[in-house]
């Protein structure tokens, strides 16, 4: 391609192979309509490189880390809106245009979609619903949302944090002194795996308080331990 994509989406993966083809595919008539897809692999142990690399624009690898993985997927982008998205994560219809057409109107540097997760279990809508209130009222966003931000805006606060976690909040933090997010009420779908994998109730209460300590001031190296336990 050598005309400049409208839109960059980026997917940070890490062994990923079940699981890419099914997300790129998904992404098929977003590049029809000239968008971008990155594919950033973390040194990936099974065979993500080779299933996304026909299915991608371009798939280059990175040092492990989903912040470290995105900023290098944004440092060979060309698209002046950056979509970052969850290998899981799956875009509603027309994502690319309701995401140009509503930071054009809206004079915003960036957002996020709400998002419904994918499972049997019953709280699961109820988690997708506490996550879409309190991004809207706190302005806060996090990666499941499938966050999208200019790029000029972006490397104006500094690109991703390179943290162990809390990467999508802290980058939502200093974007909130812009403009306030773009909240498209549209739905992105999320896989609910790591609820169902951990417990739902469980997995509720773990980021909650991995979220608390982090306001108060917790090294993200130290929640990453605390999340990986």
């Amino acid at each position: 391609m050598t005309d400049k994509p409208p839109l960059s989406v980026i997917i940070p993966v890490l062994n990923e192979a079940s699981n890419i083809v099914a997300a790129l595919t998904a992404l098929a008539s977003l590049r029809s309509h000239h968008a971008e897809v990155i594919v950033v692999d973390g040194r990936s142990a099974d065979d993500t490189v080779p299933l996304a690399t026909p299915l991608a624009d371009f798939v280059i690898a990175s040092p492990r880390g989903r912040a470290t993985q995105m900023n290098a997927g944004a440092a060979v982008a060309r698209g002046d809106v950056l979509l970052f998205l969850h290998a899981d994560t799956r875009l509603p219809p027309h994502a690319d245009r309701l995401i140009i057409e509503g930071l054009t109107k809206s004079g915003r540097a960036w957002g996020r979609f709400d998002v419904a997760i994918d499972g049997r279990h019953p709280l699961l809508p109820v988690v997708a619903a506490a996550m879409n209130a309190r991004s809207c009222l706190t302005g806060i966003a996090t990666g499941d949302q499938g966050m999208f931000v200019a790029r000029n805006a972006f490397d104006a606060v500094g690109r991703f944090p390179e943290i162990a976690l809390m990467e999508d909040i802290e980058l939502s933090r200093r974007l909130k002194r812009l403009s306030p997010p773009l909240c498209l009420r549209t739905r992105a779908r999320t896989s609910g795996r790591r609820w169902e994998s951990r417990g739902a109730l469980r997995t509720i209460l773990l980021m909650w308080r991995l979220r608390l300590a982090y306001f108060f001031g917790a090294k993200p190296d130290e929640l990453a331990r605390r999340y990986d336990r």
